[in-house]
């Protein structure tokens, strides 16, 4: 059995309501200057937050340029705001991109290290300053992890940190807070963060301790993601994706993602397609081409969505392959790289550009070439 190393938060508020518990837990630390990284649609609804921590006696001031997957400038001018607020707390609240960047805001607060010596594992030499992150959407698991990717935009490629320095101090998993959340969103972050749990247990790093966080993740997505974007006020359902998110998160630590990622970084960089959409045109493809690699263990993703066993493993794992496709087609995502304008023309730069992700590929089931990648992305065309 491998050795891996689980890395969580010092501690994990999870439950509806359980954000109001920052205001005693950034007190009893004794944070004085918090410094929010946001987005201008978190930052508004989650307002009344901000003022209860205000009303603490806190001096916070809130950063919500953060409306997109981040550029290398984008962080470069978040951080450059911090060091002139000078904060002894950074907080994230939002989707996975400014959590992404409050974890390297935090990290990289003191300048004795430039962002592009840190890309990434390993490269970061220490945080000074207390981190906590509030996600309000359920899907990069950004909050539990020691990962945060931004986008090269010279390269037009995305590049990440892997450090147990930027495994927050706190996080506030606060299901309520994903209520708002629009159905594009809660698909696209859902699906996300389904491929986190199912990459995490068909991978060659796979580990029984993070196996049972994969596959219970696997079940709660699985059987509530239709209903949470359907039903965004559902609270049992948004719960359920949640903690599957959860989950994931916790899968990404100790054996990471593979194909699915590593496929999708480039349409993401390029085309800025949102990351759980690009990583669901992919997901059934790249599936099918491992399966002959890892039958079983895709036979148990597909009975965790609910699939009846058939007659082998790999019937059952094929009848997971269209499970999947229907949970993507019902929450409404696209299901071809055409019809989200990937020009033909350019699948075989990306596939170059893709099979480049060894740091992902090397989790893969199967080895993938260029070819291979390009005729992964022909199918899903």
């Amino acid at each position: 059995m491998n050795t891996v190393i689980l890395q969580q938060p010092k501690r994990v508020f999870f439950g509806p309501g359980c954000a109001q518990r920052t205001v005693d837990e950034f007190a009893a630390a004794g944070r004085k200057r918090i410094y929010v990284v946001s987005s201008p649609t978190a930052a508004r609804l989650n307002q009344a937050l901000v003022e209860a921590w205000r009303a603490g006696g806190a001096v916070v001031e809130v950063n919500d340029a953060v409306s997109r997957e981040p550029e290398i400038a984008l962080y470069e001018a978040v951080v450059a705001g911090a060091r002139a607020f000078g904060p002894d707390a950074v907080v994230g609240l939002g989707g996975g991109s400014p959590l992404d960047v409050a974890k390297l805001v935090a990290a990289l607060l003191d300048g004795r290290q430039a962002v592009r010596e840190v890309f990434g594992i390993g490269n970061l030499r220490g945080r000074a300053v207390y981190l906590a992150c509030i996600p309000t959407t359920a899907g990069t698991g950004s909050e539990v992890s020691p990962n945060s990717v931004l986008i090269d935009e010279n390269e037009k490629v995305k590049k990440g940190v892997i450090s147990p320095y930027l495994v927050p101090d706190a996080a506030f998993l606060d299901p309520a807070l994903t209520a708002s959340v629009s159905p594009a969103v809660t698909a696209a972050v859902g699906i996300d963060a389904l491929v986190h749990c199912m990459e995490g247990y068909a991978n060659k790093a796979a580990h029984p301790a993070v196996d049972v966080y994969a596959l219970e993740g696997i079940r709660r997505i699985g059987r509530s993601i239709c209903t949470a974007v359907a039903h965004g006020d559902d609270l049992a359902a948004r719960t359920e994706v949640m903690l599957g998110a959860y989950y994931g998160g916790l899968c990404l630590g100790p054996v990471n993602t593979a194909a699915v990622h590593a496929l999708s970084a480039p349409l993401g960089g390029e085309y800025r397609i949102a990351h759980g959409v690009a990583n669901s045109l992919l997901m059934p493809h790249v599936f099918r081409f491992n399966l002959p690699a890892m039958p079983e263990r895709y036979a148990d993703i597909a009975t965790a969505l609910g699939v009846p066993a058939a007659e082998t493993p790999l019937a059952t794992a094929e009848a997971g392959l269209q499970r999947l496709v229907e949970l993507s087609r019902a929450c409404g995502v696209p299901q071809r790289l055409r019809d989200v304008n990937i020009p033909a023309a350019d699948l075989p730069r990306l596939a170059q550009e893709a099979s480049k992700i060894q740091r992902l590929l090397k989790n893969n089931p199967r080895p993938v070439t260029a070819a291979d990648a390009l005729a992964i992305y022909e199918q899903a065309f």
